[in-house]
């Protein structure tokens, strides 16, 4: 009780600190407007792809086979996938020679033995030849080869059972080969038709496919979590040693003073940003309603939780007021950097992409888009309600293990 009690005073003293600086405040909550102006050109320019230059993908044959033309042949029927991926038959000589100018992302090969293969039922597998300098074009063709790959395979082991029970026919080599060759040409179209893998590899990229509804969405993530920052430093007060020694002889400690900063800042941003973000509903039309509404206020408590949580083990940890700051603009601007609040997570290296998931602020960003752009009717709370946990034990911890180093 008396922990609550000097808690819910150090809140109230907060609140008045944040009335006598009226005047301010408004001020100091318009510069992330001002961040977000100057950003937002640099970064619609470095997303936006060019409509009129599609991935440029070539095809290798080695093994010159009828199956093999088959599926080229196909594959560069198929060549334009919507507007973003084109693929081209050409020799490997060329193909190396243009990746090399970058005038191709990645060559796909049909390695020499890949017809004998596919009829002795070993594994068939095209190898990707991929342009260093083009990671991300190549990482989106790989997915599109690995399923092609897939409805390969499907096909083999059809046409292997249908190979396997012609040899017991009274029909020649030449008869049956044939019989399997018009077997393979049915799976193949049945599996990689032009409608189905179209369907299926479709690459949708919401920076792109809803520019306005993705920055409208990021800015707001951004400028709520810039006011978490500033406000929890707003509250920030100087204590010469000698107060600090009284405020301990009364009872009051280093944690309780954080936790009152912690739920104040967490209350005023929490209420403002959501004045802004029915503003910005409102104004672009989203057809949010209020079950989405109670969605999108849990998780952003949990992510603004956890971020002060962050902010505040800084606090904790580093004396110094200039470097204390200054480490948290760099976690700020970390955890928005990661979050895919100012260009997608898809432009990330791919070793950055498989430890996203370990982000509050990526898993946060996340779920707000699923049910903003994509009228996701389902938000796994889990990771986020474990982020936080392990904030508040982390931030106990520090905090008690400094007060008992300083005892």
């Amino acid at each position: 009780m008396h922990f609550a009690r000097i808690t819910l005073l150090l809140i109230k003293n907060n609140v008045l600190q944040l009335k006598r600086k009226w005047l301010t405040l408004p001020l100091v909550l318009l510069f992330p407007f001002i961040i977000i102006g100057l950003l937002a050109t640099i970064i619609v320019t470095f997303v936006t792809p060019n409509e009129r230059s599609p991935i440029q993908v070539g095809l290798v044959d080695l093994d010159q086979s009828k199956e093999t033309k088959l599926l080229v042949g196909m594959m560069d029927e198929t060549s334009q996938l919507g507007t973003y991926i084109q693929l081209s038959s050409m020799d490997e000589t060329v193909a190396t020679e243009k990746l090399e100018t970058d005038e191709l992302s990645t060559y796909i090969v049909f390695p020499e033995s890949f017809t004998a293969n596919l009829y002795q039922g070993v594994p068939v597998t095209l190898p990707i030849i991929g342009n260093s300098t083009q990671p991300i074009q190549s990482q989106m063709v790989k997915t599109l080869i690995e399923s092609v790959t897939r409805h390969i395979r499907a096909s083999q082991a059809n046409v292997l059972t249908i190979n396997t029970y012609a040899k017991q026919l009274p029909i020649n080599d030449q008869e049956r080969n044939d019989l399997v060759f018009e077997q393979f040409k049915e799976f193949v179209f049945y599996t990689i038709g032009r409608k189905q893998l179209i369907q299926e590899e479709e690459i949708i990229n919401q920076a792109t496919a809803n520019p306005i509804t993705y920055y409208s969405l990021a800015s707001w993530f951004i400028i709520f979590t810039i006011w978490l920052l500033i406000i929890y430093n707003f509250l920030y007060q100087d204590l010469s040693p000698r107060l600090k020694q009284r405020l301990t002889l009364y009872g009051v400690h280093p944690l309780q003073q954080i936790f009152a900063k912690l739920l104040v800042t967490l209350g005023f941003v929490t209420i403002i940003s959501y004045i802004f973000l029915f503003f910005v509903i409102e104004l672009l039309h989203w057809d949010i309603h209020l079950m989405d509404s109670i969605r999108i206020i849990i998780v952003t408590i949990l992510y603004s939780t956890c971020f002060l949580f962050s902010i505040a083990m800084i606090e904790v940890l580093i004396a110094s007021y200039r470097l204390r700051l200054l480490t948290q603009i760099g976690i700020t601007m970390m955890v928005l950097l990661l979050s895919g609040a100012f260009f997608p997570t898809i432009y990330l290296p791919l070793n950055v992409q498989n430890l996203l998931s370990y982000i509050f602020s990526t898993e946060a960003l996340y779920w707000l888009q699923e049910v903003v752009l994509n009228d996701r009717l389902f938000v796994d709370y889990i990771p986020l309600l474990t982020m936080t946990g392990v904030g508040f034990f982390l931030l106990l911890s520090m905090a008690l293990g400094k007060e008992r180093i300083r005892q």
